[in-house]
């Protein structure tokens, strides 16, 4: 089945700020265009986004509660009090447990690290784990990527002599935690000057503020790597302090990895040096994720505070039987999830999917629903029976917001929480019915009809000669990808295709593309489907695309070398001087 996209091309900048531009950092028109794309439109913006320096971050007191929180933990170092770290089950979660469990370790203090249990505690700081934490003598808790609407926890720590620091990124609610103190750039007051930190960012942001007031600040920088893998895993912008942090700690794992982290790149059968941001949030996260899923998360931690390499090797095959568990169920909920799909959809086409059923793994079912976004491009909330009440995920499609529409129908949910594309709810089972008939009804009466078609956002048009080897040099280091930073997109116009187009793999169409003298290999994956749009050969198309590079062995040593490949989004019959709907690119 073809998926038709709605071709959204990037308003084009002031062409002779673009040439001052491309003049003054010496690259391509093409290049700068992208840039300005991406609001980078001076010299020192370009020179911070190419080549990005720890000194190019903020200061950490800038953000609120920062002072606070550093004069209670020194004084904690002082007096070696025990702490309570306080973390969740996701990649964010457990890094920054791991990274602050590790750090405090160095400053000679004991920490025990709780993470709470999927299904027996939920997410954030729970009374068990503080409990746990009394019983262990701790008499501070920081929390790390949780915390921010934790008011009655709070209350209950301090009742019990345990002060408390939150380190969170979520939204706070209506009022904060009495906590005495409370770091959260997305707090109104918070004057920070960057929002989109992760919780580990958060957390390395206090350990850089600890660590200027010992005259230590180099010290925080052994723990990049963390912040590395929680803001990729997490899917934050990276942008700013994000994209210093990930491009620095990628050099960092590809390098020197700590031990935890290098045996997850071994046991995946990912290659050291070549860690990219793709690699952590198609290999390692799933991997880091899959314990918490289906089990304890503390094994991931346990992983990454490892300081032998040869335990973190069995340590990681842990993860790796777990990842394969999890990618079987996750399979075997995903095409049972399909089978009602198609049989629903054949009866009544909903604008949105709402899936029920009580036998369903909760740890996949958020991986499910975003699995059927993709397939069917529909809201989805996939739902399973979590002690006699139904509890799910709730996924979202580029320019619907979620949350508003469960907030529409709160008076049919027991709770909810989330943001704009990704949500949890709880729905009592005889309301189940009612949730989903009065879902519709919101998503369809807030669904327009250019949300309800997807959109390829185009960069720039190129011709394929622009692709040249210096071209392709600079694009290099637009990496690392990610939200707000993506993989550039161009559109490349009356284009033919050459030789025989083939399937390989799981439905991916390759095939070798030519403009005036230039030729390339092309790929496109899982647009089997778009075969016969470039089985003649000569046929003038529009292509959108990506570049990417393609290794292929030279010789039986398994030396390789690398080609450029487009990496196609999408295909059309060529039609001259054909309009491409205007967007603005960084809206």
């Amino acid at each position: 089945m073809k998926k038709q996209y709605r071709w959204r091309v990037a308003e084009q900048p002031n062409e002779l700020q673009v040439m001052q531009l491309a003049k003054e950092i010496n690259v391509p028109e093409t290049i700068a265009r992208i840039l300005f794309h991406r609001g980078i439109t001076t010299y020192q913006l370009a020179k911070e986004f190419f080549r990005p320096q720890l000194s190019d971050l903020h200061d950490p007191f800038l953000m609120q509660g920062m002072e606070q929180a550093v004069v209670r933990i020194l004084r904690a170092i002082e007096n070696q009090e025990r702490l309570l770290i306080f973390g969740d089950y996701d990649v964010d979660g457990t890094a920054s447990a791991a990274m602050l469990h590790l750090y405090f370790k160095k400053l000679g203090l004991e920490s025990i690290i709780h993470i709470p249990d999927r299904v027996k505690e939920g997410y954030g700081i729970s009374t068990l784990g503080i409990d746990e934490g009394k019983q262990f003598g701790a008499t501070l808790l920081i929390s790390i990527d949780c915390g921010i609407t934790a008011i009655d926890q709070v209350e209950y720590a301090r009742s019990l002599g345990i002060d408390v620091i939150i380190c969170d990124h979520h939204e706070p609610g209506e009022s904060l935690p009495n906590a005495l103190a409370v770091l959260d750039p997305l707090i109104s007051t918070n004057k920070y000057p960057f929002k989109n930190l992760c919780g580990c960012g958060v957390g390395f942001k206090l350990i850089q503020a600890i660590e200027r007031r010992r005259d230590g600040e180099n010290m925080a920088e052994k723990f990049i790597d963390f912040v590395t893998l929680a803001t990729t895993a997490d899917i934050v912008p990276l942008i700013g302090e994000n994209r210093i942090l990930t491009k620095i700690g990628l050099q960092q794992i590809n390098t020197n990895p700590r031990p935890g982290i290098r045996a997850l790149i071994e046991t995946s059968g990912s290659q050291l040096g070549k860690i990219s941001t793709g690699q952590i949030v198609f290999v390692l996260a799933p991997r880091i994720n899959a314990v918490g899923r289906m089990g304890d998360a503390t094994r991931a931690v346990t992983l990454l505070t490892n300081e032998n390499i040869s335990e973190a090797i069995e340590l990681a095959q842990v993860l790796e039987t777990e990842n394969r568990n999890r990618r079987k169920i996750d399979e075997d909920t995903f095409l049972k999830a399909q089978e009602l799909v198609e049989r629903y959809l054949e009866v009544e086409p909903d604008p949105a999917i709402v899936l029920h059923n009580e036998e369903w793994h909760p740890g996949v079912i958020g991986i499910v629903a975003s699995r059927l976004v993709e397939k069917y491009y529909r809201p989805t909330v996939m739902m399973t029976t979590v002690d006699g009440v139904a509890k799910g995920s709730a996924r979202s499609i580029v320019g619907f917001d979620i949350h508003q529409a469960l907030k529409r129908v709160e008076d049919k949910l027991l709770q909810f929480g989330g943001h704009k594309y990704a949500a949890g709810l709880s729905v009592a089972l005889d309301r189940v019915d009612e949730f989903r008939e009065a879902f519709n009804l919101v998503v369809n009466e807030l669904l327009t009809d250019n949300i309800r078609t997807p959109e390829i956002k185009i960069d720039t048009e190129i011709t394929l000669g622009d692709l040249n080897p210096r071209f392709l040099k600079i694009l290099k280091e637009f990496a690392p990808y990610g939200p707000s930073n993506m993989r550039p997109i161009f559109l490349a116009r009356n284009v033919e295709t050459i030789g025989v187009p083939k399937i390989v793999g799981k439905d991916h169409l390759r095939f070798r593309v030519k403009q005036n003298q230039y030729t390339l290999d092309a790929i496109g994956f899982g647009l089997g489907a778009l075969l016969e749009d470039v089985r003649d050969g000569g046929k003038a198309l529009d292509l959108v695309f990506s570049v990417d590079e393609h290794e292929i062995p030279i010789s039986s040593a398994g030396t390789t070398e690398s080609f450029p490949q487009l990496k196609i989004k999408d295909i059309r019959k060529h039609i001259p001087d054909s309009p491409i709907e205007p967007v603005n690119a960084i809206e």
